[in-house]
């Protein structure tokens, strides 16, 4: 059985990571999955054939047996599903961990990526000065919530799950931007993140494609 996903040939973050085919990446080393992956250009996912996989020209497409999955929560949420080590085999805690992985993209992402807006294409508009404490705030009230329910514990909810994953991957977007330094808790729960075997090994081969010549 072939995996295969598509990401950038070259990543407009230059390998940092920050790309959503390391969301995939990683949760396929966790669980010990081999797969291919098909680089893409800008404009190859403006043309029919990646349409066909992700009608919206986004990355990353996940491709098995016939299955075409695009929408990173999706596949790494099939992938959790079909195979061990994502997701815990207790149903209440399968379902808390499933819920983590629906509040990273739907509740902590969203004014991250609102403030990645506002800081580099809306800094020379008239408003951003007024504008950016604002959206900064928001962001500052999600990680205190987060922060709050994480505590002393090294996950959100007993082992590690599918849902770390996620939330790892949303809260190192916030790296460059200073704001989760302000939380300790959540600084070492990232690094944590970063320090799992699984994620180094996605990271670096998602790093070697924009690094080669």
């Amino acid at each position: 059985m072939t995996v295969t996903i598509t990401a950038f040939d070259r990543s407009p973050d230059g390998g940092k990571g920050l790309a959503r085919d390391t969301r995939v990446r990683w949760a396929l080393e966790e669980v010990g999955q081999p797969y291919e992956v098909r680089l893409v250009s800008f404009a190859a996912l403006k043309e029919p054939a990646h349409l066909a996989l992700n009608p919206f020209g986004q990355i990353p497409t996940y491709e098995e047996d016939g299955l075409v999955l695009f929408e990173t929560g999706a596949i790494v949420l099939h992938v959790a599903e079909t195979r061990d080590g994502l997701l815990p085999m207790d149903p209440a805690a399968r379902a808390r961990a499933i819920a983590w992985m629906f509040a990273a993209v739907n509740t902590v992402e969203p004014p991250i990526l609102d403030l990645s807006i506002a800081r580099l294409q809306e800094r020379d508009r008239p408003w951003a000065a007024g504008r950016l404490p604002l959206v900064e705030e928001r962001v500052r009230t999600r990680l205190r919530q987060l922060s709050a329910r994480l505590g002393d514990a090294d996950w959100l909810d007993g082992d590690f799950t599918a849902g770390d994953l996620m939330m790892v991957s949303v809260l190192l977007r916030l790296r460059s931007s200073g704001l989760l330094d302000e939380f300790p808790r959540l600084s070492a729960y990232v690094a944590r993140g970063e320090a799992r075997p699984a994620y180094r090994r996605a990271f670096a081969d998602q790093l070697a494609v924009n690094t080669r010549p």
